[in-house]
């Protein structure tokens, strides 16, 4: 039989809901990948993701697998056995990072900040100097697991001055927040179509720096992984005309992040920053107003990505199942210390509306009334529409 899921209004930590542009997009014709007009159309990704990333570099593309395919993919051409990478762990995803070094048969300098706080830059910087022989510096940029946003900028500097690499993972950033490659000085920055593009899961767009792309050319070991290895994939997603067969690319997919792309362009990099910001806003002032509290210093918050405390007295996983039972509303639980403690609201992309922010909070304060939390009845939703300003 068919499957014909539920329809959802998705504000967990991601997949974010999809534009019905980019659902539409999915349903064009299948061509095949090395089909002329596909690979004009994936020139147009590359220059539409040069864009997002705001980068010249001339090895940008999107994987074809998710997020974490991103990660490896950076780790496995960058790093050979016996290297030393300063991983700065914030949250769940930086210790990803680990293990992807230790799994290179690297070796992972691991400087831990309190879950919840951007990256520590003085800690950064400490560890920096005392590991001269590292070969680069990872750290998030966007914390999905907290909502915790690190300096970029900074951290981008410390590595270059002390002659690192940078890797950054901004899969929840791209969209959502400023990402700017170029002006940070990034060496290898990867993302996800799932969140703030509001795409369909499955591609991380990728971008590498000329002194990476030097480092990926000059390895003195093969790439561990040969559908990671960019020396290879490079010669499906090069330049010209003609392209080397290396693998068959999700051609519908990439349909789709082409449209996403074209709609962030359309809405301008500053609107759309602005957008999440806004309702950003909102849904704290309607969590104020609830008596709830986002766990993050206002300074390092994440707009598209709220980790939201628990009151003691509540049970937050009922919370979060009568949500999608009664309001077909997703939202995310806390992971790894986190867990048990926090939900995590996600206004991504599509779902970054003032729509989605007032239905959120009337169905939140909904639940919290059914558990015996004393609150005003429709102050949530009003302190949102004062900030919208009706």
């Amino acid at each position: 039989m068919s499957f014909y899921p539920p329809r959802r209004t998705l504000m967990g930590p991601g997949p974010s809901d999809v534009y019905p542009r980019v659902s539409e997009a999915l349903s064009r014709p299948t061509i095949g990948h090395l089909d002329p007009e596909f690979i004009r159309l994936m020139d147009e990704i590359k220059g539409l993701l040069q864009y997002a990333f705001q980068t010249d570099n001339a090895l940008t593309l999107p994987v074809s697998a998710p997020g974490s395919a991103g990660m490896e993919t950076c780790f496995v051409n960058l790093f050979e056995p016996g290297d030393q990478v300063i991983v700065l762990q914030n949250g769940v995803f930086g210790g990803r990072m680990q293990e992807n070094v230790t799994r290179l048969g690297g070796q992972a300098i691991v400087a831990k900040t309190p879950w919840g706080r951007a990256v520590d830059l003085e800690q950064a910087e400490s560890t920096i100097k005392q590991h001269p022989e590292a070969k680069a510096v990872a750290f998030v940029h966007a914390e999905t697991s907290t909502g915790a946003m690190s300096d970029a900028t900074a951290l981008c500097n410390m590595a270059s001055s002390a002659g690192m690499l940078s890797i950054v993972d901004t899969v929840t950033g791209l969209g959502g927040i400023e990402v700017a490659v170029d002006k940070w000085g990034a060496d290898a920055v990867y993302s996800g179509t799932q969140k703030c593009l509001s795409c369909v899961p499955g591609l991380s767009p990728v971008t590498f720096s000329p002194r990476s792309q030097k480092v990926i050319s000059s390895r003195n070991t093969p790439v561990q992984s040969w559908f990671l290895d960019l020396n290879l994939v490079m010669a499906y997603w090069g330049e010209g005309t003609q392209r080397a067969y290396h693998h068959t690319a999700p051609v519908n997919a990439l349909y789709a992040l082409h449209e996403a792309l074209t709609m962030l362009k359309e809405e301008g990099l500053q609107a759309s920053w602005q957008r999440h910001s806004d309702n950003h806003q909102a849904l704290k002032a309607g969590l104020n107003a609830m008596g709830l509290e986002l766990i993050v210093p206002a300074e390092s918050r994440l707009p598209q990505l709220n980790a939201v405390a628990v009151p003691e007295s509540v049970d937050e996983a009922r919370v979060r199942q009568q949500l999608l039972a009664e309001f077909n509303l997703e939202i995310g639980a806390g992971l790894g210390e986190l867990a048990g403690r926090v939900w995590r609201i996600g206004l991504m992309g599509c779902s970054s509306n003032p729509t989605n922010v007032r239905t959120c909070l009337a169905a939140l304060e909904h639940c919290l009334l059914s558990q015996g939390v004393k609150l005003e009845a429709g102050a949530a939703v009003a302190a949102a529409s004062a900030h919208y300003g009706h």
